[in-house]
């Protein structure tokens, strides 16, 4: 396997993405409206590292995914892979790039052909790659095999002669058949077993180390993306609402989302459980956003600002993004207390009170 030598210090750069799903209704199915799944989204994944991109079912993670990856088309912004403006590209100038870009999906069994050995499904790629010659494909697929923990003489059985966790270890290796060096993890390891899970993100750690390969990690587990990113991108209804690097999201979290999603984390020790509420309510129709602020229906510090002025995103230390105008020291008015710099969690539960 080789070695990737990086090139630019931003593997993939994403600016003010946006795709809009049309709603189609009537006798002549004419367009009514649009569904906003990702709406102006900017991040970057440098050479070599993880971002986890987080948020709740349906809020857009799995289209950034297919977005960058050129299966969805974008329709505005720009995604710059490897120093390289891809987001009109035809398809046929795509082809050579698609090997460098790949993923592995959230359910083990159905990204396999079960009439195709596993051996077969991985040889696909290095097919792709140009290995012609049938002994030397074999002998990276044992090698392959190998490399996810799994039995070269594996290769001749089927999918359903093997385990969830098995099955995943084998998309990742099909995934690094074509030498990829960019990898989107859309959810990996949910359909798992937690004590699996464990064992796929070390390996996916491992094999960084090893590969420099860059991953962008979906997820909505916050404890899996903590471990394994080096920045984390919180997303809500199409926005990303927090960005950082994952140490400083961890230890002073802003977003009155993200901090809901950080209580809403299982505490080994009972006795050390956040104090934050729980989120109530449900996520808004991305047919029909409300206005400003899209948490405003769910966030206990909301006001008028926040459900009539669009809200941008603050600069708020190094890398460290929000999109909540509250951060920026402005006075909260309806919570009596005034900002000197980020709120923390205690700030946040002062303004329930």
């Amino acid at each position: 396997m080789k070695q990737i030598n990086p090139v630019h210090s931003a593997m993939l750069k994403v600016e003010g993405l946006r795709k809009y799903f049309p709603v189609h209704r009537g006798f002549f199915q004419g367009v009514i409206g649009w569904i906003k799944a990702v709406d102006g989204v900017d991040f970057e994944i440098s050479q070599g590292k993880t971002l986890g991109l987080v948020g709740e079912s349906g809020c857009g993670k799995s289209t950034i995914g297919r977005l960058i990856l050129k299966l969805l088309e974008p329709d505005e912004g720009r995604i710059i892979f490897r120093g390289q403006d891809i987001s009109g590209l035809a398809e046929e100038k795509m082809k050579p790039l698609r090997k460098e870009m790949q993923i592995i999906f959230q359910d083990p069994y159905g990204s396999l052909n079960p009439r195709m050995t596993v051996g077969q499904s991985i040889e696909e790629g290095l097919r792709t790659v140009g290995v012609k010659g049938r002994s030397e494909r074999q002998a990276q697929v044992a090698h392959l095999l190998e490399m996810v923990r799994i039995r070269p003489d594996a290769a001749g059985l089927y999918p359903h002669q093997f385990s969830g966790g098995q099955r995943q270890r084998i998309g990742i290796a099909r995934a690094l058949s074509v030498h990829p060096t960019l990898i989107i993890c859309d959810e990996p390891v949910s359909a798992l077993d937690v004590s699996i899970q464990s064992q796929i993100i070390n390996l996916l750690k491992e094999l960084q180390d090893t590969l420099g390969v860059s991953y962008l990690f979906i997820s909505h587990d916050l404890n899996v993306v903590g471990y394994l990113s080096d920045a984390v991108a919180v997303m809500y209804l199409g926005h990303i609402m927090e960005y950082a690097p994952a140490e400083v999201l961890y230890d002073n979290p802003l977003h009155p989302y993200t901090l809901a999603l950080l209580a809403a984390m299982p505490a080994p020790d009972p006795d050390d459980r956040h104090q934050l509420p729980a989120l109530v309510g449900d996520v808004p129709s991305p047919f029909n956003p409300p206005p400003g602020c899209k948490f405003q229906g769910r966030c206990p510090l909301v006001e008028d600002r926040c459900r009539k002025e669009e809200i941008k995103i603050y600069e708020v230390g190094d890398g460290h993004t929000v999109r909540c105008w509250k951060v920026i020291g402005e006075e909260i008015r309806t919570t009596g207390f005034r900002a000197t710099g980020p709120p923390s969690a205690l700030d946040w539960q002062s303004g329930l009170r």
